[in-house]
């Protein structure tokens, strides 16, 4: 009993901040194991940063070949074309992008999307000749499905943006094209697209950086790329978890800020002379 009391006694008197130290050498030591975790594993999140990289740029280009031909048809289509591609793009960019990504991904058929581009590059070879263009077969299903959730969903961004540029273009200038000749496509192709091309840049800035951001989203349907691969990562080591999103938001910042000085620079070396960038 009285073993008890002064073992009791022992617990009560010792001073709390002699375990002080004790603890921010733990923490200390804690903090870097987890910075050195991440250090040993980034290369796997770089590969991860490259995924994402690959997912902006097949998605931006997706957005691009189908958000040109909708905002000239939102201009200079006629009633029924003009509405139908309003409508749709009304309900793309309407409904979320992760409500799309699981519909292209669990409800659409891969193998449909791979005759379908084979389809186009067969057409592409009729009316250009010989390409080295050929359609993937070993590019995984989530990639596939992030490209063409994340791919529409911008061109009917996109579409916005260049049907903004092609109005603000003088309708004089399609006069005038009109009277050396040219007909109303050739207008377009020629004298009215490349002004509203140059003036889109500003716009088309911004469409990137966020497709860049939304390319996280594709984690939903595993997809590896850098958001999933953080996650992999601080389930082996729940500790590092700060570490590890800080890392990657460091990556983001970087490839946001890339872009958008190399978008910056695009736009003052192609602005059309005698118009502020």
């Amino acid at each position: 009993m009285d073993l008890a009391v002064q073992a009791a006694d022992a617990a009560v008197t010792v001073p709390v901040g002699q375990l002080l130290p004790i603890s921010e050498e733990a923490v200390g030591r804690r903090l870097g194991d987890d910075w050195e975790f991440v250090y040993r594993n980034a290369e796997y999140l770089l590969w991860g940063a490259v995924i994402s990289v690959l997912l902006t740029v097949t998605s931006i280009l997706l957005g691009f070949l189908a958000g040109f031909p909708a905002g000239a048809i939102e201009t200079y289509g006629n009633g029924y074309s003009r509405a139908f591609v309003r409508k749709f793009g009304v309900l793309l960019r309407g409904t979320p992008i992760l409500v799309i990504m699981f519909i292209t991904f669990y409800a659409l058929p891969y193998e449909i999307v791979h005759d379908a581009v084979e389809a186009l590059f067969s057409a592409l070879d009729f009316v250009l000749g010989p390409t080295p263009f050929t359609a993937a077969v070993d590019v995984p299903g989530a990639f596939v499905a992030a490209t063409l959730a994340l791919g529409f969903r911008s061109a009917a961004y996109q579409s916005q943006i260049f049907r903004g540029a092609l109005q603000s273009i003088d309708e004089g200038q399609m006069e005038a094209a009109r009277s050396i000749g040219m007909s109303r496509l050739e207008a377009i192709r020629h004298v009215i697209a490349p002004q509203a091309l140059r003036r889109s840049v500003p716009g088309f800035q911004n469409e990137f950086t966020i497709v860049l951001k939304d390319t996280s989203i594709a984690f939903a349907i595993g997809l590896a790329e850098l958001l999933k691969r953080s996650e992999d990562l601080f389930t082996q080591q729940t500790t590092a978890i700060l570490e590890v999103i800080v890392f990657i938001s460091l990556l983001y910042f970087v490839l946001t800020f890339t872009t958008n000085r190399t978008l910056d620079y695009v736009n003052n070396r192609f602005a059309i002379p005698g118009e502020s960038s």
